[in-house]
């Protein structure tokens, strides 16, 4: 079904408030008698819990915002060398335990020499770390991170 597929609800007639006594609604038009409700404005704001201290005061103020930026896991060319496997990507890194998980971004940091030659495939790279990998033979590409796969929930 669509939005456009839906039909109105049948519309029950508007009831004519304080119109008499024989329309049945009428003197106190279904207000009560007497007290602060059947005054003209009468009422209370929404949240007003009668004196007692509101649920919106009683709660905690969360400050702040959580970030959506994604985190940046960052590495250097030295921890690299301690590495077997040629290709160096962000599945390798995990399984090496350099980083936790092969789902984040990680940017690869000139720090430590390399002394073998590496095809790294990683996210980011500074131009240091690019220059340690060209200068030991290997090569360096720009690869999105590896995506998560997608949570199989049970649909209804």
């Amino acid at each position: 079904m669509k939005y456009h597929q839906l039909s109105t609800q049948r519309q029950s007639s508007a009831k004519r408030a304080g119109r008499g006594i024989a329309a049945g609604r009428g003197k106190t038009a279904g207000r009560g008698t007497k007290g602060q409700g059947s005054r003209k404005s009468g009422g209370v704001r929404p949240g007003f819990e009668g004196g007692q201290m509101p649920l919106y005061m009683r709660l905690p103020k969360l400050r702040g915002f959580k970030s959506r930026r994604q985190p940046v896991t960052t590495i250097t060319v030295g921890q690299l060398d301690q590495l077997k496997p040629v290709l160096i990507d962000s599945t390798a890194l995990a399984e090496a335990g350099l980083i936790a998980k092969p789902f984040t971004a990680v940017k690869l940091l000139a720090g430590g020499d390399l002394k073998t030659k590496k095809t790294v495939r990683l996210s980011a790279a500074s131009a240091g770390a690019v220059a340690a990998i060209k200068k030991a033979g290997g090569n360096f590409t720009v690869a999105e991170p590896v995506r998560k796969p997608a949570s199989r929930t049970k649909t209804s």
